[in-house]
């Protein structure tokens, strides 16, 4: 059966009503004393979590006497860029800043819609692109509240409440089982991320006679730092094929490629110079200073990239940027000035425990030992290649197909075609 018939039979060639938001729903107008909300019951917009929904505690409690009421069933979504794609269904009572949208199904309407089949319809991308087009205001655009209650929302059966409500069900039921599996995933992540910073930690517990605390300094063999062709030079970036590093693609990772690449006239006359494969890779400058990767393939970076070639006949490269990115706290709270930037100074004398110092053959094998046990968490906690979050991105992929194969509800004279 094709997904496209399998809609149609659930619709069973019924008829699907369109109604606007505002005619099944409305916005609360109920308002709460700020003092009697909590963590766990106040929402702002960033209390709630994008995509698929939910919240998270709130850190920060309101700072005004009375803030808007939201019940069980009401679904809060964010209404100022760019949070306009969070949305969350209550399962409980409490407050929302005036940044959250609390939308409320009518009481006439609550034998006709259920609440989780709207939660689903509010969080589609077709609403959330509607929102969009629609949003007022020039730095932080707001989601026109006119223009969300003119939303229009299909109500499958109308006629017959009853099978409404089943089909509403059986769409909410598909999609809740993707959220759960999703879900499932997201905690192993977690429990996994746990898991690796306990070893990783554990790992680098050396008593003194086990290692020997060195700089990194002492286990590089040279210093790269790099340089920007001037922006806007179409002879330096059009056509180019030199790939080239900027600080914010520095991601605990390593780097198969570049989003940016540059010519070879630009590598010539600029600071950028080519950085052999497998450097440890530190950016040095601004939000992303201390962040660590290394490199797979030679590159180019800018300014704001330090690169260690690491010498291989004293420490291996994957144990040294596994020990930078565990320290990547540390590192980052030596950053000088206003920016909090780091240089090679500062990165080169960072302390640094080698492993059987004097036994160069066993100090090797035992940075291998833990690289690889390392390597392994790092690929299963981060790596969209291969490890669990490319699950949760395949799994996120196939719960927005289906979410948007069984929303998409074909309009009155296209059922009777």
């Amino acid at each position: 059966m094709s997904n496209l018939s399998y809609l149609e039979e659930l619709l069973g060639g019924i008829e699907v009503e369109w109604k606007a938001l505002g005619e099944i729903a409305e916005y609360s107008t109920i308002r709460v004393d700020a003092d009697e909300l909590d963590a766990t019951s106040f929402v702002g917009v960033d209390n709630l979590v994008a995509d698929k929904g939910g919240r998270v505690d709130a850190i920060y409690l309101p700072n005004t006497t009375r803030v808007t009421a939201y019940r069980p069933g009401d679904v809060l979504i964010g209404n100022i860029r760019p949070y306009l794609k969070k949305i969350w269904k209550a399962t409980s009572s409490g407050g929302c800043s005036g940044d959250v949208l609390a939308v409320r199904i009518l009481d006439k309407f609550k034998s006709v819609v259920d609440s989780e089949f709207l939660y689903y319809l509010l969080s589609s991308d077709r609403f959330f692109s509607y929102n969009m087009q629609n949003a007022k205001g020039a730095k932080m655009p707001r989601g026109d509240k006119a223009a969300i209650l003119n939303y229009e929302i299909p109500i499958p059966c109308p006629e017959n409440p009853e099978k409404s409500l089943a089909i509403q069900a059986e769409i909410v039921r598909i999609l809740d089982a993707f959220t759960e599996l999703t879900s499932e995933l997201t905690s192993e992540l977690n429990a996994r991320k746990k898991q690796y910073n306990y070893y990783r930690e554990h790992l680098f517990s050396f008593t003194e006679a086990q290692a020997e605390w060195k700089t990194l300094g002492d286990v590089t063999k040279k210093w790269y730092s790099g340089g920007t062709p001037t922006a806007g030079n179409p002879e330096y970036y059009n056509g180019g094929e030199i790939p080239w590093l900027r600080t914010q693609e520095v991601k605990f990772s390593d780097i198969e490629q570049t989003q940016v690449k540059i010519t070879l006239s630009a590598l010539k006359n600029s600071s950028a110079k080519w950085i052999p494969a497998n450097c440890v890779i530190i950016a040095i400058s601004g939000a992303t200073a201390g962040r660590s990767a290394i490199n797979k393939i030679p590159l180019t970076t800018n300014q704001h990239c330090g690169c260690l070639k690491i010498d291989s006949t004293k420490a291996l490269y994957r144990y040294v940027y596994h020990w930078v990115s565990f320290n990547y706290e540390n590192i980052k709270a030596l950053g000088q000035g206003a920016r909090g930037d780091l240089n090679s100074s500062i990165i080169k004398s960072f302390k640094f425990p080698l492993p059987y110092a004097n036994d160069p053959e066993k100090s090797l094998a035992e940075q291998a030992r833990i690289a690889a046990i390392l390597d392994k968490f790092d690929t299963l906690t981060h790596s969209i290649s291969e490890g669990l979050p490319r699950e949760i991105a395949l799994r996120n992929q196939q719960y927005e197909y289906y979410r948007d194969l069984l929303l998409s509800f074909p309009k009155t004279e296209e059922v009777a075609t």
